[in-house]
This record gives structure tokens, C-alpha cells and sequence, in this order.
């Protein structure tokens, strides 16, 4: 499978903190990869560092090869391949939505409560092509928002975020990163404030959009559980380092580093004995 992000050596510090420790990942065209670990392993800092949208005080060292469609680069056939850390700001700006697109982990923080759904999917549509004129920006967000499945688009479109559920926020989330056909969806922690029913409805529509569009994903969180039902590949993070990495079965089934151990004990199923205390992640 063809590498369409390598990440070789990252190094992010805040001050004196070192949040991410010589990560070294690879993600395939097409492919779902689940990174795992609990809160502060540094998979969010992970994943902000590929578009470039860490904090300005943070401290990054390392190479995020990128396999552009060309687009956003000055001169496209110069390379097949670009060093993220590297680019100049526009760069940036052209590849995010367009080629890389980013679902983040609380709706109602991510949307802005003064414009109306449909203002904030064809914003996304607008700002990666000029050409398109109001009404054929429209028509793609409502074509996002139908993929979907958000009830009524045609009457809901002028609708404000506080008027969904949360559920529903969270398709809107994705219908704005996928609106542009991007090759890689970074997922961070996007079920983590839904409740369990809705939980799988998002899971499945997000399996079911990877498939239809064959994009690569991202997926982040801190329970295995979840991840091993999207992912394919799973790696395991602790303390800013990745500890554990392979097929989301055998991770899932045969661990074998203590951490990811420590992790799958510490959720409960049906099977957990009630009348003692939960594991610890140690």
C-alpha cells in the first residue's frame, strides 16, 4: 500500500513539556489507522501537528511527508512528496479542508453558533474554489448534509447549531470535513460526547462514508473498543511514544506490551466481575 502520510521522528514540546517522543507512523491510501491511548499520551497533539495546527508555542522537530495531489503547491511537478513542517503558511491553508480535513472532538465548540449550518458547509465549499457561484456552493453543502443523513436539509439548512441535537452537530461536523473529497480525515475522540446509541450511528456513517469516497482516516480516541471497530491498523500511545503497533485484531486479541494490557483490562464488558473495583491503567 502506498504511503499517503509518513510521520518519521516527531518531537513536540510546550516549554519544557514534551508532549510527543520520536513518533514514527505511516498511513496507506485508503487506510483506517486507530490511535490509542489514554488523556495526555499526546494523540491530539499528534494529529493537530499534520495540518499544522498546533499552538504558536509549540516546539516541533521531525518530517511529515505528505503524498500531495499538487494543487496547493507552487510547483507541482517538482515533487510527489512534501515536507508539512516545512510549508509556508498558504500552502497550509490550501491543503486543509481540500486534501486534508479534520473532525474535532466537541460540536458545539467547533461550530460557530451565529451562522447557520448551511452558511458554515458552503464557507468550506467557497474557500477552496472561487469559481463557484452562491447557489452551486448551495447545492454541494446540501449534498453534504444529505450524505449525512440530517433530517429536512431544504427547511434545516438556515437553521442555528444550538437548534440540533448533538448527534446531529457532529454529522454536520462531518459533512463540513468531507464536502471537499479530502484524502485524509483526522477523527478526534468524535464520539466521545454522545451517548452509546448514537455513538454507533456516527461509527457506522463514518465507516460508511470511508468506504464510499476511499479515503484514509485518522482515528483517535482512548478506548480500543471503539477503534477496533473502524480501524484496521491500531497503534497504541503512552507518554508520547507509540509502544505498541500492528493489525487492530492482534492488538485488539494477542497485546503485547503491558500499557495496551492495562488498557483493555481497564474497560468494562459484560464479563467484568461487578464486585470488584475496576482496573487501573498503570
Amino acid at each position: 500500500m502506498t504511503a499517503l502520510v509518513e510521520i518519521r521522528d516527531l518531537q513536540i514540546s510546550f516549554k519544557a513539556t514534551e508532549a510527543v517522543r520520536g513518533v514514527t507512523l505511516e498511513l496507506g491510501d485508503g487506510e483506517v489507522l486507530g490511535l490509542v491511548g489514554e488523556s495526555g499520551s499526546g494523540k491530539s497533539a499528534t494529529a493537530l501537528a499534520i495540518p499544522g495546527l498546533l499552538s504558536q508555542t509549540a516546539h516541533v522537530s521531525g518530517q511529515i511527508l505528505w503524498r500531495s495531489a499538487g494543487e496547493a503547491l507552487e510547483s507541482p511537478q517538482a515533487a510527489k512528496s512534501i515536507d508539512l513542517l516545512r510549508q509556508p503558511p498558504h500552502v497550509l491553508r490550501q491543503l486543509r479542508g481540500r486534501e486534508i480535513a479534520m473532525i474535532f472532538q466537541e460540536p458545539m465548540t467547533a461550530l460557530n453558533p451565529v451562522m447557520t449550518i448551511g452558511q458554515q458547509v458552503a464557507e468550506g465549499i467557497a474557500a477552496h474554489d472561487a469559481s463557484l457561484t452562491r447557489r452551486e456552493a448551495k447545492r454541494k453543502a446540501m449534498e453534504a448534509l444529505e450524505a449525512v443523513a440530517i433530517p429536512e436539509v431544504q427547511r434545516r439548512y438556515s437553521d442555528y447549531p444550538h437548534q440540533f441535537s448533538g448527534g446531529q452537530r457532529q454529522r454536520i461536523l462531518i459533512a463540513m470535513a468531507l464536502v471537499n473529497r479530502p484524502r485524509l480525515l483526522i477523527a478526534d475522540e468524535p464520539t466521545t460526547a454522545l451517548d452509546v446509541t448514537v455513538q454507533a450511528q456516527i461509527l457506522k456513517l463514518l465507516a460508511d462514508l470511508q468506504r464510499q469516497y476511499g479515503l484514509a482516516m485518522l482515528f483517535i480516541s482512548h478506548d480500543l473498543a471503539v477503534v477496533g471497530q473502524v480501524a484496521s491498523r491500531v497503534a497504541v500511545m503512552q507518554a508520547g511514544r507509540i509502544v505498541e503497533c500492528g493489525a487492530a485484531d492482534e492488538v485488539l486479541r494477542r497485546p503485547q506490551h503491558a500499557y495496551t494490557k492495562s488498557l483493555l483490562a481497564a474497560a468494562p464488558t459484560l464479563k467484568t466481575d461487578r464486585t470488584r473495583p475496576l482496573a487501573t491503567v498503570g
